[in-house]
This record gives C-alpha cells, structure tokens and sequence, in this order.
C-alpha cells in the first residue's frame, strides 16, 4: 500500500497462508490511470453504487469484503475504482479536492499524506468520530490521532498499520556464525539500532560470498526513523530535520553502514532490487508484515522456509492507510456506513488473513486470523503474534505534510550515495539541499 518508495507504506502480495494474491502497492505490473470518474448514485438495478478510490492493491475485493457487504446490504453494490501509485493517486485526490468535484464516495489517504490532509483539507471530508458505531477506543490511539484535526474532527478511519521487524535468512545467517533462533537473533540487536550495524559487521567476518547483510540504505534509515517519536517536524509543526539530533543520528549510522560495506547499493522497489531477493543477496530486511508479502513474491521457490521474524531494535510503523468520505460525495450516508464497516476489528483481521495488512484495530488482535497467521516463507514463525506485539509498543510519531519528501532526498538523494563512492558529509549536503529545493516549490 504506497506511497513514496522509502518512508510509506508499500502493499504488496498476501501475507498469511490462507491465500496468494498478485501484485500490490508499487509492484508496478498494473495501470497508473485509474478511473476519477465521479461517484455514482444508483445502477440500472436500482441499487445504491458506493465507489472507493483507491491506491495499490488494499485488498478489500480480494479478501471478499465487498461481496459479503452487499449480501448484508442488498440495495448496496460496491465499485472500486484503483490507481496503482500513490505518487500519481494523491496529486490527483488534492486536485478533486480543491475543486470539489471528481470525488469518489469513498478515498484512501496514505499516512504519509495524511497530515497535509488533516491540516489543509479536513473541512472537505466527514467526521468520521460522529458515524453512528464508530469508537475511538477501536483504534491505537496514535492511528487515530493521525487523522485528527486539533478541534477533535477526524477526516479517516485507519485501515492498517506497518509495525516493523527484522526478517532474516537463517541459513545465511547459520553460514556466517550467527544464530538462527529467533529469540537470540532478536538479543542480538536489542533496544539499540548501533547494535544492529553490529551484527552485521560480525555477518561480514564469514558473510556467503557475494552477499550483503541488509538490503539497502533506504530500508535502514527509514527504519531508524520510524521508532522516532519526533523526526522532520516537531510538535509545533516546524520543519527541524536538519537540526535534530536523531535524524543526523540515523544518516550518519546508516552512512557508516555503506561505507563497510553491510548495505547493497540498492533502491529498494526497483527491479534491481526486485532481483537481489530472488538470488538470495542479502541476509536481512526491516519487515513490516507487508514485506513478508513482497518477500513471497519475489523470491524463488526453494527459498520458501528459510526466513525467519526477529523483533527489531526499536518498536515503529512503516505504513498504513485511512478510508475518508468526502462530504461533496453523491452518497455519504452510506458511504460512512461502509467505511465504518471495512475497518471494524472484524473486517481488520481478515483482510489481514489474505492481503498481509496488518490491523490498526487492538481488537483483532486476539482473533484466529491474528493469533494463527503463518507464512511459508518464515515457516512457523507466529507471525501474528510477533507484530501484534510490535504494533503495541509503536511510539505516537509527529507526521508532517511533507515527510515523503523529505524522507524520500534522505535515501534517494542521500544515503544511497555513500554506497557509490562519496562521503557521508557529501550525501547529506546533497540530501539537504534536494530536500530545501523540493520544499520551497
């Protein structure tokens, strides 16, 4: 579920074994366009027609949520209309937004836009708070603070979330002395990312040849990142990442990283990279519960089995989505009814069961589709378990309009340089002058 490559979230393939879908967010095989055709009033049935504008593959449809609304709901029937990128999804949501016109009964909106939503369009959507069945108490309460305005108004009911943790070859690491228990492995790098780059110098003494401990700089700074409660701006909604220690912080350990050589000089969702896991050229990831999907689907048959889940240094989300009803849509009322019922706890936990999304409802938590989930790529890994535990302890994150961007000149236009031959202190003069460039237009 995009968004901009590094900071945001990323669907991708079904996470739990009860099924296997194709390609999702940012996988790249669909069409950008998308329908922004207006929402319609009714079919020729004389059904009321809901539409949702969405992004990627959010696996509403798949996970049979439409079909078993409408059989509760029979004068109901839903449509979707998908853009594949978030990149090309939002520009044209503000666009129908600032001319109230274009709209669908229902739009998606990325954490990473969610902010910029909140702080300049919320009187354009519903109050989601006020939908009759609707508690705020269903979500984390950083979820629903994300798209709460500051007189209390929500503008989106959160879907999913991307608690993250560490995903791991074990026969890679079993090769390289390390161990593959998933406990020990997570003892390794316990409450301190320092000790992560650590582990992976130890990787690199008896590292398999023509391998790399992670996958990338971007996955490593992003990661980093996402366990700070403060990062791009601060409470008050100024723009401090270059005068916050803890982004300095992360660049700077992340650059010692690519400058020893336990990073690949990677992109991550380009086909490059794409290629890397398919030849098992790295040991490890930072695994939200949707990189497990995108894992699946890029790997080669033989790898099923050999990856494992370790808990990451530091509790952080990396993704998630919130469904808001505009108040110009031709069928609001119903629209909020559904919105409200697509991401209740139930409705949560199975479409976790099939897309890999993982709940921002507490209350799914302790259902089967949570507590048994298993993927044939980490074995039997409770998967369930480790990110529910994960997504508890996510500290509340200030988001800001910005942050795709600037999250985005920090890996793309940063990081990623150390791994081509400059210096740390060149990549981050280049990354803050991109940055400070894209910021003023």
């Amino acid at each position: 579920m995009r968004a901009a490559r590094t900071g945001t979230a990323r669907r991708a393939l079904a996470l739990a074994a009860v099924a296997s879908l194709g390609a999702g967010l940012l996988a790249g095989c669909a069409d950008d366009g998308g329908d922004d055709s207006g929402s319609s009033s009714g079919d020729s049935s004389g059904k009321t027609t809901i539409t949702l504008g969405l992004f990627g593959t959010m696996g509403f449809k798949e996970a049979g949520l439409y079909e078993e609304y409408e059989k509760l709901n029979p004068d109901i029937n839903i449509e979707e209309n998908v853009t594949e990128r978030n990149e090309n999804y939002y520009p044209a949501l503000v666009n129908h937004l600032t001319t109230n016109s274009g709209l669908q009964d229902i739009q998606a909106i990325e954490v990473g836009n969610i902010a910029e939503v909140v702080g300049t369009q919320a009187d354009k959507f519903v109050d989601m708070s006020k939908v009759s069945g609707v508690k705020k108490g269903d979500w984390l309460d950083w979820k629903w603070q994300q798209a709460t305005t500051k007189d209390g108004k929500t503008v989106g009911l959160g879907t999913d979330i991307g608690p993250m943790a560490i995903c791991y070859r074990k026969d890679l690491f079993e090769k390289a002395g390390l161990p593959t228990d998933r406990e020990e492995v997570g003892k390794l790098w316990a409450g301190d990312w320092d000790k992560l780059v650590e582990a992976g110098e130890q990787y690199k003494k008896k590292a398999p040849k023509g391998t790399y401990f992670m996958d990338s700089p971007g996955g490593l700074i992003n990661a980093v990142l996402s366990s700070e409660s403060e990062k791009f701006y601060d409470s008050s909604g100024e723009v401090v990442y270059k005068t916050n220690p803890a982004v300095k912080a992360a660049f700077d350990l992340t650059a010692k990283a690519a400058e020893e050589g336990l990073v690949q000089s990677q992109t991550q969702f380009q086909p490059a990279w794409d290629q890397t896991i398919a030849n098992s050229k790295f040991a490890t990831v930072v695994c939200p519960p949707w990189m497990i999907g995108t894992i699946k689907g890029k790997s080669q048959p033989e790898a099923a089995g050999k990856w494992d889940v370790a808990a990451a240094p530091k509790a952080g989300n990396w993704g998630g989505t919130f469904l808001g009803v505009p108040k110009s849509g031709k069928n609001v009322e119903e629209a909020q009814k559904l919105a409200a019922w697509l991401t209740a706890p139930e409705q949560q936990a199975k479409l976790f069961a099939v897309q890999g999304s993982f709940p921002s409802a507490p209350g799914a938590y302790s259902m089967p589709q949570v507590t048994g989930a298993k993927n044939e790529m980490t074995g039997d890994s409770p998967i369930g378990e480790i990110f529910a535990k994960a997504a508890e302890a996510i500290p509340t994150q200030v988001i800001g309009p910005k942050d795709q961007i600037i999250q985005q000149g920090l890996t793309d236009n940063g990081v990623i340089l150390v791994t081509q031959g400059k210096s740390p202190k060149e990549a981050w003069e280049t990354a803050t002058k991109t940055i400070d460039n894209n910021l003023d237009q």
